[in-house]
């Protein structure tokens, strides 16, 4: 089975090729290529397929097997791979996700995509869209206590379930060890992506994210758009700013006349193979 190594900020992903290949089981098989000893090593695969209702359609499994609503980072590599790749010579491509359809404008250059512009679409404020049990509208202050701390967290759907809380630092946080109960708490019906975020200007956003179903990751697109959302509503940045992540930068945008949310980024091939175990 033949598959493509991606990278969005350090967020890598094993990609498929839908249209030639046929994965049975993709619950395992993001399990096995995911593994990074025994396997590819990624933070999950994503499959390209054919879409009835868009130009093309995302699956994405995150390396537990465990199925995602949406991933910023590998929609920007998806529209770098499908138009390098010859699937499409579009410069503006529709995506099929279960996070809805999601709209891409390729920055090319000598065709090479060097940067891919998504219209992530409006947030989800409402608590049991998100979902989050919750009687805020929107959850601005939801107070979770995690053994010995007490975090007031800002709920945000882009896509994908997010809970944002602001640090004064964040770079000497405990991650895994608050990020991994947070994950699970009772509060969040399907549990939710955990950004952990360090406001430094009104133009710049240091975020760390532990991701649902993946652990700590290098960066997370969704994620990067619920923090700037969470900064914007609690009046600590401009609606417009660089989200700092682990494994690189991305702008990000909350777009007062559409309410939509622009996120602009790279995408990076890192290498292409044969998978050789049993395929699924």
């Amino acid at each position: 089975m033949h598959f493509t190594k991606m990278e969005g900020c350090g967020n890598d992903y094993i990609y498929i090729n839908g249209f030639v290949e046929n994965v049975r089981n993709p619950e395992k098989l993001a399990v096995a290529m995911s593994e990074r000893h025994f396997g590819v090593g990624a933070d999950g695969l994503v499959l390209i397929l054919p879409s009835e209702i868009a130009d093309f359609r995302m699956r994405m499994f995150n390396l537990d097997g465990s199925e995602g609503e949406m991933c910023g980072n590998a929609v920007r590599c998806i529209g770098k791979y499908v138009y390098e790749r010859g699937l499409t010579k579009k410069q503006n491509v529709s995506l099929e996700t279960l996070g809805g359809i999601k709209y891409l404008q390729l920055q090319i250059k000598n065709e090479i995509v060097e940067q891919v512009v998504v219209d992530m679409g409006e947030p989800i404020l409402k608590a049991e869209d998100i979902p989050v049990l919750s009687k805020q509208q929107p959850v601005l202050e939801e107070t979770l206590i995690l053994l010995d701390k007490t975090f007031c967290f800002t709920c945000v759907s882009t896509g994908n379930p997010h809970a944002v809380t602001f640090l004064d630092d964040v770079e000497n946080f405990a991650v895994e060890k608050y990020g991994a109960l947070a994950e699970v708490a009772d509060i969040f019906p399907n549990k939710s992506n955990i950004e952990f975020a360090q406001v430094k200007n009104r133009n710049q956003i240091r975020m760390r994210v532990w991701e649902r179903g993946s652990g700590e990751t290098l960066a997370c697109g969704t994620g990067a758009c619920a923090t700037l959302v969470a900064a914007v509503l609690h009046g600590y940045t401009e609606r417009k700013a660089e989200i700092l992540l682990t494994g690189g930068t991305l702008t990000i945008e909350w777009n007062e006349t559409d309410n939509h949310i622009y996120m602009t980024g790279p995408a990076a091939f890192c290498f292409d193979g044969v998978w050789l175990r049993d395929k699924e």
